[in-house]
C-alpha cells in the first residue's frame, strides 16, 4: 500500500505533539500524571489515524460526502440513545462503516486497561443490538471497526501480577504484561467477530519527532484493518450509487 508507513508516521508524530501541546497549555507538563489527564480531555489526538483511513476511502471513490468525522457521528444504540463514533461512512441511507479509536498513555494502565476493555465490548454490543433491532434500516451489515494506540514503556511491559482468590484466570494472563493484555483484548475481539477490522500499534514518547511505532501482533496491523475496510466500503458504494 503505497506510502502508508510514512503516513502512520505522520499520524503517531501527529499524536505526540498534539499530547504535548495540549499539557503544556494546561501548564501540567513538570507532573506526568496530569499532564496525561490534561491531554486526555483535549482530545484530537488520533487524528491523524482518522485522515490516514479518510483519505484511503476517498482514494478508493468513496464520495467525501458520505464519510463523517467532526460531525454528524452520532448512531442510535440499543442500550442507550446515541453515541458518538470517530468515523463513519453512510451512502444512500445506509449506514457501511463505523470507526473507533483509541490511545492509553502512562502511567497508570491498570484501571485505564479494564476501563478501555469495557468501552469496547460495550460499544460493539450496542451496536449489534440497535443493527439487530433494525436501527440502520435499510442498511445490511455495517463494518465495524476499532483502533489501539499503546504507549511503549517499561510499565506497559512488565508482567502484571493477577488475583484470582476464588476461580483461576485464564492461563494467557498469567503474567501477561499490559501491552500482552491488550493484545489478547484485540485478537479476542477479533475472532469473536465483535468487531470486523481491528488494529493495534506500540508506540514511544520519542516517536513525536521520529513518527516510530510497532506492530506487534501480525494480525493485528494496520494494513489487515485498512484493506478489507476499504474494500467493503468502496464496494458497497459501486453498488449503492444515489
Amino acid at each position: 500500500m503505497p506510502d502508508l508507513d510514512e503516513d502512520l508516521r505522520q499520524a503517531v508524530r501527529h499524536f505526540w505533539r498534539t499530547r504535548q501541546s495540549q499539557a503544556t497549555r494546561q501548564g501540567a507538563a513538570p507532573d506526568r500524571d496530569r499532564g496525561a489527564r490534561g491531554a486526555v480531555t483535549g482530545g484530537k489526538q488520533m487524528d491523524g489515524f482518522v485522515r490516514v483511513v479518510r483519505d484511503r476511502l476517498i482514494a478508493a471513490r468513496v464520495p467525501e460526502a458520505s464519510i463523517a468525522t467532526d460531525t454528524c457521528i452520532e448512531l442510535p444504540g440499543w442500550f442507550r440513545a446515541e453515541k458518538q463514533w470517530d468515523l463513519l461512512v453512510v451512502h444512500g441511507g445506509e449506514l457501511l462503516a463505523a470507526l473507533e479509536f483509541k490511545s492509553q498513555i502512562g502511567p497508570s494502565f491498570g484501571n485505564n486497561f479494564n476501563n478501555r476493555t469495557e468501552e469496547a465490548l460495550g460499544s460493539a454490543t450496542d451496536l449489534w443490538a440497535a443493527y439487530r433491532e433494525g436501527a440502520f434500516r435499510p442498511s445490511a451489515r455495517p463494518f465495524l471497526g476499532y483502533l489501539m494506540l499503546l504507549e511503549d514503556c517499561d510499565r506497559s511491559r512488565t508482567p502484571v501480577k493477577v488475583a484470582a482468590p476464588h476461580f483461576p484466570v485464564f492461563p494467557e494472563y498469567e503474567g501477561a504484561s499490559y501491552q500482552k493484555r491488550y493484545a489478547i483484548l484485540i485478537e479476542k475481539l477479533l475472532r469473536e467477530r465483535l468487531y470486523d477490522g481491528t488494529c493495534f500499534l506500540l508506540s514511544t514518547a520519542a516517536s513525536s519527532t521520529t513518527g516510530t511505532y510497532t506492530q506487534p501482533h501480525p494480525e493485528l496491523t494496520f494494513a489487515k484493518f485498512i484493506t478489507p475496510l476499504v474494500a467493503h466500503v468502496a464496494a458497497r458504494c459501486l453498488n449503492n450509487c444515489p
